[in-house]
């Protein structure tokens, strides 16, 4: 006998099955969302199992790399870097969210940024330490002075682009004689490790890192253990919590 599992029928073209499916659903005026549903109730109905994709644990860095980035970082003694490059560890925007923040965007009483427009489409704020203000505040004052747009804009009056600030980093990661780069999420997996190392709770932090779920939180939590006992006091001062 034919085993069913080595000779499998062959099955109806990808392309023509879905115009079979389109024949029946045409008459519903689908929509995305009731798509999705059908779809869902109907890999039910099938036993089909989702396949995900092992999630690889996210490249953070040390203490003591942090530690000689930001050195380097400030033996450059460019202001307007050093900076950018603190708005991106203490609050864990994405670089592509950092490039589009306006001075208005920044709450100097409440030590938070509104993000505009991040990832997904959502807004959302995220919180800075008070013992970044003034220098935060400084920088503002001088964009006001020059009639600046956006928190980080060139001389031309343009907002910095996604890969002028990789190619920023990666120019004082060389200076640092790291063995890596250190792109913008690099930052970022150091901010929420950190957090995570400190105890704070998924529900405090997934609400301004800008995931859509605590779960994406989750893999912050293998990394926090391995973390367990650094202290990372004193490399990114007093977040607040």
């Amino acid at each position: 006998m034919t085993d069913p599992a080595a000779d499998p029928l062959p099955r109806t073209p990808a392309k023509r099955k879905a115009r079979q499916l389109a024949r029946h659903l045409r008459g519903e005026r689908p929509d995305y969302a009731y798509l999705k549903e059908v779809f869902r109730h109907l890999r039910a109905e099938l036993d089909i199992e989702v396949a995900t994709t092992p999630k690889k644990l996210p490249q953070v860095p040390t203490e003591d790399e942090i530690r000689r980035y930001y050195q380097a970082v400030w033996n450059g003694r460019r202001t307007g870097d050093i900076v950018l490059i603190k708005t991106l560890l203490y609050t864990g925007v994405r670089v592509a969210e950092l490039v589009a923040i306006r001075p208005d965007d920044v709450d100097l009483d409440a030590c938070r940024i509104r993000v505009t427009q991040g990832k997904g489409g959502k807004d959302r704020y995220v919180p800075f330490p008070a013992s970044f203000r003034e220098t935060l505040a400084l920088h503002i004052g001088g964009l006001r002075d020059k009639g600046a747009s956006f928190l980080f804009e060139s001389s031309w009056k343009k907002p910095y682009s996604t890969r002028g600030v990789r190619a920023m980093l990666a120019r004082y990661a060389e200076q640092a004689g790291l063995a890596h780069n250190m792109p913008p999420h690099r930052l970022r997996h150091f901010l929420f490790t950190w957090l995570k190392t400190q105890g704070i709770d998924d529900a405090l932090i997934q609400p301004y890192s800008g995931h859509a779920s605590r779960t994406s939180l989750e893999i912050y939590s293998h990394v926090a253990l391995g973390a367990a006992q650094k202290t990372y006091d004193g490399v990114i001062g007093d977040f607040p919590a």
